[in-house]
């Protein structure tokens, strides 16, 4: 199954590559550290996400503890303000805080950044080059989940189909 993955994998790569430029070229701006959670939330996420999570999990040793209760739309691997699945979690989670570029539903740029983040810095100063191509990348995921979908056989999902995260904690627990 790990050759169904590679696709989304190189991408996650390509998506940390960028991540980690853009959070060194504004590391004076970003209030983003291990504890901070604000943006853990309860998302959905395409199936070849969901199951390349799925299978990294089933190789480690996870100890979830689901007895302490998040609050309301926190995401179900967040446990004292940490990811327990850091390594693994989306794309999404791995563009955190950064300046986001995209184009919103009346086609205009748009930009969108963490609100404890960039608090002393003028936004007419971000450009293409100091800001995540959101929808690039968005669109490389779509196209990935897509071929990921065409040889996939334990379900059947459409292309548009989003999977909850927290559904992984079934998932894992059935294993």
């Amino acid at each position: 199954m790990s050759d169904l993955f590679k696709q989304y994998k190189n991408l996650r790569d390509k998506v940390d590559i960028q991540s980690n430029k853009l959070e060194k070229q504004h590391s004076r701006h970003m209030a983003c550290q291990m504890g901070c959670d604000l943006c853990c939330m309860d998302y959905s996420i395409f199936p070849v996400e969901f199951y390349s999570i799925r299978e990294a999990l089933k190789t480690k040793d996870l100890k979830l503890d689901l007895s302490s209760v998040n609050k309301a739309g926190t995401c179900v691997f967040l446990k004292d303000h940490k990811c327990t699945i850091y390594d693994e979690r989306p794309i999404i989670c791995r563009t955190h805080g950064l300046p986001l570029l995209f184009m919103n539903d009346e086609d205009n740029w748009e930009l969108s950044a963490c609100e404890l983040n960039f608090t002393e810095f003028d936004f007419s100063d971000f450009t293409n080059e100091n800001t995540f191509p959101q929808d690039r990348f968005n669109s490389e995921l779509f196209m990935t989940n897509k071929t990921f979908l065409q040889n996939f056989d334990e379900k059947e999902f459409g292309e548009f189909d989003l999977i909850p995260i927290k559904n992984l904690i079934d998932e894992i627990k059935s294993e």
